[in-house]
């Protein structure tokens, strides 16, 4: 849970960015949301929980 929750932080902070630059349109974030909705409720959100969930802990593990 707490993956996923510093996941849409991110996701939401780099919109806000982006929409300020003017590098995404508010109709394009519109679109993504609703792509992300429209995934979450397919048989691919347990592939993609899983892929995200491998890739914080590959880069949690990661020693600088």
């Amino acid at each position: 849970m707490a993956i996923s929750i510093s996941v849409v932080l991110l996701l939401l902070i780099l919109a806000v960015v982006f929409i300020r630059n003017g590098a995404l349109k508010m109709s394009h974030a519109l679109v993504c949301m609703l792509l992300g909705f429209y995934l979450a409720s397919t048989s691919m959100a347990p592939t993609i929980h899983s892929g995200l969930t491998a890739t914080a802990d590959l880069v949690s593990s990661l020693r600088p």
